[in-house]
């Protein structure tokens, strides 16, 4: 189906918007659907497009449970043409049953301003996905050709889980974190209130740090799980009055099973976290 015509069926997605389908689902949860031809369910391996087909079964298990989907691009270009309309299929499957999940690209793309703008007109014109994660190291040039999108979200990425953070976000440059540094830039930035910010897990305790910078934006929070962070205490430094928070999983969920249940595996995983998250939400007085 044509993308154009495919955004008849699109809500506009909004802060509100999402903060009211988080306390409606009592779920601030972000599944990542990053799919591997070898390690999702064998019997899909016969499927016309086993990639979509994974991600179908997926989301028609959990969409009740989560707010969020999260595509790697990684996953889908490894594939080639085929995992570029498999990543296309995916994202018109969600926008036409399930317009209220907000839709993310983790794509990190960054570059001079032209050719990010192609960049964003790629993924929130042709594909209509709702946000996009972006390198800042460029700086504002490369950064606000996405946000010249005022219904889109642009998602920075700014202190992560991996090992190579301490090599530049963590260095200290005039008694400021390079990271503190990005965030206080970006707020300067032309439609700053569309930015979020993709802060590591296994960084809870520098979420005091995001917050005192960015108190009000929310935050894409990946590594809880399977990278060893605590929801716990990500929710006790990064929550704000509108949750403000997005806690991303991905392979703790969607490789839950590999049988023929494995999406009602997925379903169940999902729910563990997201029990989680209505004790929370309830704990902090966040939902009615």
């Amino acid at each position: 189906m044509n993308s154009l015509f495919l955004h008849h069926y699109f809500i506009f997605m909004t802060t509100e918007t999402l903060v009211k389908n988080i306390k409606s689902k009592k779920s601030f949860l972000c599944i990542g659907l990053d799919p591997d031809l070898t390690k999702i369910p064998k019997h899909l391996l016969s499927e016309e497009d086993p990639i979509f087909e994974f991600n179908k079964q997926l989301i028609d298990a959990t969409n009740h449970l989560t707010v969020a989907y999260k595509s790697n691009t990684a996953f889908y270009e490894a594939y080639g043409v085929k995992g570029w309309v498999s990543l296309e299929k995916t994202i018109n499957y969600l926008n036409i049953n399930y317009p209220e999940i907000f839709t993310i690209a983790d794509a990190k793309r960054g570059d001079i301003g032209n050719t990010s703008t192609k960049y964003a007109e790629a993924f929130f014109t042709a594909m209509n996905f709702d946000a996009i994660t972006v390198s800042p190291y460029m700086g504002i040039d490369s950064v606000e050709p996405f946000l010249n999108f005022d219904d889109k979200f642009t998602i920075l990425l700014a202190l992560t889980s991996n090992i190579g953070s301490y090599c530049f976000q963590e260095k200290i440059i005039n008694d400021m974190t390079l990271f503190e540094q990005v965030l206080k830039e970006s707020l300067k930035w032309k439609n700053a209130q569309n930015l979020m910010y993709v802060i590591g897990a296994t960084k809870a305790e520098s979420l005091k740090k995001v917050r005192a910078i960015v108190p009000n934006h929310f935050l894409l929070i990946p590594g809880v799980g399977a990278q060893g962070g605590s929801l716990e205490e990500v929710c006790e430094n990064g929550l704000n009055q509108q949750i403000g928070l997005l806690i991303n999983s991905s392979r703790d969920i969607i490789y839950a099973g590999n049988q023929l249940d494995f999406a009602l595996k997925s379903q169940e995983k999902a729910k563990e976290l997201q029990s989680k998250m209505a004790e929370i939400l309830s704990k902090n007085g966040l939902y009615f």
